[in-house]
């Protein structure tokens, strides 16, 4: 009888490659041995066959990837915690499980919604561009110089109260910020899941908001982390910025397209708000130099760096791995995506 085959379509993290590699005497491994994406071509003619894929974020999984597969796919493992380049029912129409890594990411991207919204606020991408380009030395002292709104005091909505969000807040207790108000896909109702007990034990209020025009107009820091779906795209857009407060700013650290890019430059070239922290964008990574959002001073992006930590992708590495290997015996996986 034949070994299951899998395909990988990139080179792992150590450990994690240790793992797949010591089940080669049990399975046929067909791998894409590079750290820049697989060709299209390349994957299509692989997946023949296959019994299970282990996929990046670049890796589009639809019909033609699962026509190309065959019938005997059994597992889809994405090294992600995001599956909007997933058709879900695709999937779930061939019977087909599929593995996601949410809770690796839960403290790096946290640390990196801290990181922004201080950035944001305290104007940092453009004292560092004006020190960079040696203008330093022409700014004289005043009192206004650089200044920006401050965290403390603040209140913080959340556009998406997940996991993510949470450990955000948790980390934003210390910071001795005034309130923090959400909005779920059940507006006005309390969270599902309060992961880290923070609801009953903050000692600031924690409320749902009743629309997403409550979390514009009351909140000085807006976090976007609800995920990606017809219904949020262009979420926050040039009515949402409307209603923004002028010295609020916006934090991404979702999906790209759930903030409309061109309605945030026309926000932000209007100061209808003061500030940006963007990880992701609308069409990342093709954003050239030349690009509106980077001619706009008191917006940061980042490349889409909120997994980025050593610790959290090694563990998003092996637990790819291991959602795999379980699709392919009918295990429990790590954490799978219900369809």
């Amino acid at each position: 009888m034949s070994k299951p085959k899998v395909v990988v379509t990139r080179q792992l993290i150590d450990e994690a490659q240790r793992i797949l590699e010591d089940r080669k005497g049990e399975l046929e491994i067909v791998q894409w041995n590079s750290e820049k994406p697989c060709e299209r071509a390349w994957l299509l003619e692989n997946a023949k066959g296959a019994t299970g894929i282990l996929v990046m974020l670049s890796d589009q999984v639809n019909d033609e990837l699962l026509q190309a597969a065959g019938d005997q796919l059994k597992v889809i493992a994405s090294f992600s915690v995001g599956t909007d380049h997933i058709e879900r029912a695709a999937l779930k129409k061939r019977n087909v499980r599929l593995g996601y890594t949410p809770t690796c990411l839960t403290d790096a991207v946290a640390d990196l919604t801290v990181m922004l919204i201080l950035m944001a606020q305290r104007r940092g991408g453009e004292s560092m561009a004006k020190v960079i380009k040696g203008e330093w030395p022409q700014m004289p002292w005043h009192p206004l110089l650089m200044t920006g709104p401050q965290i403390r005091g603040c209140t913080v909505g959340f556009l998406g109260f997940g996991r993510i969000a949470q450990a955000s807040l948790q980390r934003l207790l210390a910071f001795r910020i005034k309130r923090a108000i959400y909005l779920t896909s059940k507006p006005g109702q309390p969270v599902k899941e309060d992961h880290f007990n923070l609801v009953k034990t903050a000692n600031i209020p924690i409320e749902p908001a009743q629309s997403a025009d409550q979390i514009a107009s009351e909140s000085d820091v807006v976090i976007v982390g609800c995920a990606l779906t017809p219904d949020t795209k262009h979420l926050v857009s040039t009515d949402f910025f409307k209603k923004m407060k002028k010295l609020a700013v916006i934090i991404n650290i979702a999906r790209g397209p759930v903030i409309d890019t061109d309605a945030l430059v026309k926000a932000l070239d209007q100061d209808q708000i003061f500030g940006a922290g963007l990880d992701v964008i609308e069409n990342e990574p093709n954003i050239q130099a030349d690009h509106p959002i980077l001619k706009q001073p008191r917006c940061v992006l980042v490349p889409h760096i909120g997994s980025a930590t050593i610790e959290t992708r090694e563990q998003m590495a092996t637990e790819s791995v291991e959602n795999l290997l379980a699709g392919l015996t009918g295990k429990e996986m790590v954490n799978e995506v219900e369809l």
